[in-house]
């Protein structure tokens, strides 16, 4: 578990900086402060900003974890620190997040971070990597490894700093039309994918395309793709997918917990006065974490609707996760030729390598036992 008094300590802080940043506020845009706390708040500043997602709003969790963060940071300012939430393609696109924050279009971001992997290789593991982290993994990389400082170094060269916002926890393989015996099935398929997943699929002789969520369902309507994933049993049942292709596989091994992001434009955040500047982080914190409970809480429910209607829940063969394995080694060392990638790299890997060994011993054996046995 998390450590709940790091935790509490960190929401204290926090909640304390709020609360007692009158002072600091009273010269950021409001009038001369009076005395007394009802005054004082009355001088803090009125702040709106928007933000961009790369989701549609349909999407009420991973899309609806920026409404929460925004609602929650309300709540900590007393309304005075206000954020507008746009799904994909209302403010910009959805794979122009990144670029939007950077330049002040929109002063915050809602993304993946793989999606960007064309401006930056490194920038896959702030969200995932094939074979790589689970979301608790992730998290205890990014709190407790130094995981956010190296990241954050990474995103300064964007004017961006960033706040882990969400996880989706391990994915479903994804929709397949046609059923996949085995690695030489994969030739050819068009698939959606993003990501280092979608690298290591086209070393595979996939044909990968990358489409936003939105436009998923009419591509494998109108067969311009053969094959898709997304996220889950929840979000994919909103999305319908299970309507036109039933093979449903398993596991997502390119997603084993992809972690979202929330990014600020880093000049927008120098101009926020501190109580707002931790309000905003403890929101964030909070968005995130709900984020993975709301998702494990809905697939188990949604998988038995979608199982209820006919589709057909099939594991990868074992020849084409051996070879999604080593294709994905060979990649991440290639890229790791850049001295900035190899520093991230190599932290990643070794915090991977002592995880997998810690939760190998305790976890695995618990859930072999347990997942085939208990029934209640």
């Amino acid at each position: 578990m998390e450590d709940p008094n790091g935790r509490r300590d960190f929401v204290r802080k926090a909640m304390l900086g709020a609360a007692g940043g009158a002072t600091v506020l009273a010269g950021c845009g409001g009038g001369p402060a009076d005395s007394g706390e009802g005054a004082n708040v009355q001088t803090r500043p009125t702040v709106r900003w928007r933000l961009a997602s790369s989701f549609s709003r349909s999407l009420d969790t991973i899309y609806g974890v920026a409404e929460v963060m925004a609602e929650r940071l309300s709540e900590l300012t007393d309304g005075k620190f206000q954020i507008r939430a746009y799904p994909g393609g209302e403010l910009v696109p959805a794979f122009e997040v990144l670029e939007a924050v950077q330049k002040g279009t929109a002063q915050m971001g809602h993304s993946a971070s793989y999606y960007f992997i064309g401006k930056n290789p490194a920038l896959a593991f702030d969200a995932t990597v094939p074979f790589g982290l689970t979301a608790r993994q992730y998290w205890a990389w990014v709190y407790h490894g130094g995981g956010l400082d190296l990241l954050r170094e990474l995103f300064a060269d964007f004017n961006i700093i960033n706040f882990p916002g969400g996880n989706t926890g391990a994915q479903m393989g994804g929709w397949f039309t046609d059923p996949i015996s085995g690695l030489g099935d994969l030739r050819g398929l068009r698939m959606r994918i993003p990501g280092l997943g979608g690298r290591v699929m086209d070393e595979l002789g996939v044909t990968v395309q990358q489409i936003p969520g939105g436009e998923i369902y009419p591509s494998l309507e109108r067969g311009a793709i053969d094959a898709a994933e997304w996220v889950g049993p929840y979000d994919d049942e909103k999305l319908g997918f299970h309507q036109i292709a039933k093979n449903y596989y398993y596991p997502g091994w390119w997603e084993p917990g992809p972690a979202l992001s929330f990014y600020v434009n880093r000049d927008a955040w120098d101009q926020l006065p501190t109580a707002y500047q931790q309000a905003l982080e403890v929101a964030c914190h909070e968005a995130g974490a709900l984020m993975l409970a709301s998702y494990d809480a809905k697939n188990p429910a949604a998988l038995q609707r979608l199982l209820d209607q006919g589709v057909q829940v099939r594991k990868f063969p074992d020849d084409i996760m051996q070879a999604a394995s080593e294709a994905t080694t060979a990649m991440l060392e290639a890229d790791a030729s850049d001295p900035a990638y190899r520093k991230i790299y190599d932290a990643y890997k070794q915090w991977r390598a002592d995880s997998y060994r810690w939760f190998g011993l305790a976890e695995q054996a618990y859930a072999d036992f347990a997942y085939d046995n208990i029934l209640t």
